[in-house]
């Protein structure tokens, strides 16, 4: 840690499977066509409008709704959140640069979090305090959870001149702020129902 662009690549779900397959697919292109190709590996994005499948509008549907006692599965992995402003950027970045073509970089922000964290850091945000409850019906099989995701983007820095707006616990803060004053907007939290685990 961090996770570099060598890191193993290790299918523990369909999900990243067929991550991994795009990856490769990708690249053929580039080495049989030379069509010019940038593997980009974006790290948990979130921000406004982002799906109830998502831990972080998950966790801001629950309070927005009046719950205090936050239902989560495994609170303990880690991951490394980019505000939706920041990958949106590093994309642009790679689009309008020749540097990275058939090369593989990460997007993420260089910051390690747990999801128990994160959800104290969104209920400040929010002004209130909250319980985590795990609900085993939000665990993920044994051989499937991902205990630790944490991005190192020295690639992305270097090839595109990219700097995280959003980076850091600071960054991490504020846009989880911007995130949740979007979701607690009543025309948009109506679009999400908290009491539903979405799959």
């Amino acid at each position: 840690m961090p996770i570099t662009e060598e890191h193993p690549l290790q299918g523990q779900s369909p999900y990243s499977a067929t991550k991994i397959a795009a990856d490769q697919l990708a690249y053929s292109f580039y080495a049989s066509f030379g069509l010019p190709v940038t593997i980009v590996r974006p790290f948990n994005t979130y921000g406004p409008r982002q799906s109830a499948r998502a831990v972080i509008p998950t966790i801001i549907t629950q309070i927005a709704n009046g719950k205090r006692q936050i239902k989560l599965g495994a609170a303990s992995p880690t991951r490394d959140f980019n505000f939706v402003q920041d990958t949106v950027a590093r994309f642009i970045a790679a689009l309008k640069s020749e540097q990275g073509l058939g090369e593989v970089v990460n997007f993420g922000s260089n910051f390690e979090i747990t999801i128990d964290d994160t959800a104290q850091l969104i209920a400040e945000a929010m002004n209130t305090e909250i319980e985590i409850i795990t609900d085993e019906a939000r665990l993920r099989p044994g051989n499937s959870e991902v205990e630790r995701l944490w991005a190192d983007n020295t690639k992305v820095k270097t090839l595109f001149g990219w700097q995280p707006g959003y980076g850091g616990r600071d960054g991490f803060k504020r846009g989880l702020a911007e995130t949740a004053r979007w979701f607690l907007q009543p025309d948009n939290l109506r679009g999400y129902k908290s009491d539903i685990y979405n799959i």
